[in-house]
């Protein structure tokens, strides 16, 4: 098995373990991420309006999504505490899904990648899309999660294909 094919943080006796990067060279590192939030039209205009009951939905999901990337560290139990240069959180409307399509851009100069702030900071801002719209649409989907791209570190860059993605 290659290097590539392995787990990192699973040892030899295959238990789960914080991976060491104490050796690791620093280098820019940037992740980016999306997800949507499917939902009725009229709940599309409702948020595009600022008419929900919550408020201002998108302007608290952006912030939510940041604060999330940096509490990452302690949400998923092997990630590194990091200290990010960047978090930018873009959500936009997309009548032809319907709904909202948020993505995160994550940045630092460091010893390992950013990747699962970037995920971490769009699961949480589909989320509190949802929390703040529920009222209006209990139905909303929060659907294609996923990495679009990667950069820095050892094992190179990362773009995301087409390949087996869903429609939305």
């Amino acid at each position: 098995m290659s290097d590539a094919q392995k787990l990192t943080h699973i040892d030899a006796a295959g238990e789960a373990h914080m991976v060491d990067v104490g050796d690791k060279a620093e280098t820019v590192r940037v992740a980016v991420a999306e997800g949507f939030v499917k939902m009725k039209p009229e709940t599309l205009a409702l948020i595009h309006d600022g008419n929900t009951k919550k408020g201002d939905v998108i302007g608290t999901a952006r912030l939510a999504g940041i604060m999330a990337a940096k509490q990452t560290a302690n949400l998923i139990p092997l990630c590194h505490p990091l200290m990010l240069t960047k978090v930018a959180v873009d959500i936009t409307e997309d009548a032809t899904l319907p709904g909202l399509r948020v993505e995160a851009r994550v940045k630092l100069s460091g010893k390992t990648g950013v990747e699962m702030e970037a995920l971490t900071a769009v699961s949480i801002a589909c989320l509190t899309i949802y929390d703040m719209a529920k009222a209006a649409d209990k139905a909303m989907e929060i659907i294609n999660i996923r990495l679009l791209e990667k950069s820095g570190g050892k094992s190179g860059d990362f773009k995301a294909s087409d390949f087996g993605r869903q429609e939305n």
